[in-house]
């Protein structure tokens, strides 16, 4: 059973997401917030696997919120929900610790495939989808490696990726998918799952999302 917690100022859209939810067998709702400080709270006290997190709510934002769930270390996992227009928030959102995020006219099963994906520690976001937000927003990021976004921990947890890891980091970065490294660079797919396992591991991503975020920051990857 996946438990998540709906985050949202709008009680209809709580409603709605409620309904939905409630709806199928495998995902139940521990609680509903109207804020980013109640969601943070409910957070600390229910636990859920998914919180499904607004972006703009009064007082405490989505972005705040996400980032003090994710820095607490628990397994709880943030999917973002909101309006895709090259979002900038979704960008930051991302940054915060967010596995991911949809937009608010999703379809329905969309939403629940999304919940689904980030409890179980995929990413929500397309790979390329993905690339689009960051090198649209890629003044965000660092010019050159010695800006104080790089940190000499971010820079160390590179240098500790095989020369292997290190490619597959960069192609992760530049949108490939697990099937498209399997075929290009000649791998079995297993092989690749298995690297890219690692890489998590050894960078301290939580997602594919934080490590495309990650070899952007190292610039690894430069936009296109």
């Amino acid at each position: 059973m996946t438990t998540v917690l709906i985050a949202d100022d709008q009680p209809m859209q709580r409603f709605g997401f409620r309904m939905l939810l409630e709806s199928q067998d495998d995902i139940t709702v521990v609680g509903e917030a109207g804020n980013g400080a109640e969601a943070i709270r409910l957070t600390d006290q229910h636990h859920p696997d998914v919180v499904l997190m607004d972006i703009r709510m009064p007082g405490l934002d989505g972005i705040e919120a996400t980032r003090r769930i994710v820095a607490t270390g628990e397994r709880t996992r943030v999917l973002i929900v909101t309006t895709f227009d090259l979002d900038e928030y979704a960008y930051e959102g991302l940054r915060a610790g967010a596995s991911g995020f949809l937009i608010k006219d999703a379809l329905p099963e969309e939403l629940l495939s999304g919940i689904r994906a980030v409890a179980s520690g995929d990413a929500v976001v397309a790979p390329s989808l993905t690339r689009r937000l960051l090198d649209a927003y890629v003044q965000h990021l660092p010019p050159t490696p010695g800006s104080p976004t790089t940190s000499p921990a971010m820079v160390s947890r590179i240098a500790s990726l095989t020369e292997r890891e290190r490619e597959i980091l960069t192609v992760i970065g530049q949108g490939w998918t697990n099937t498209e490294i399997a075929e290009r660079l000649h791998l079995a797919e297993s092989t690749v799952k298995t690297h890219v396992s690692r890489i998590l591991a050894k960078t301290g991503a939580r997602d594919r999302v934080q490590a495309v975020i990650l070899a952007y920051d190292t610039q690894l990857v430069t936009p296109a």
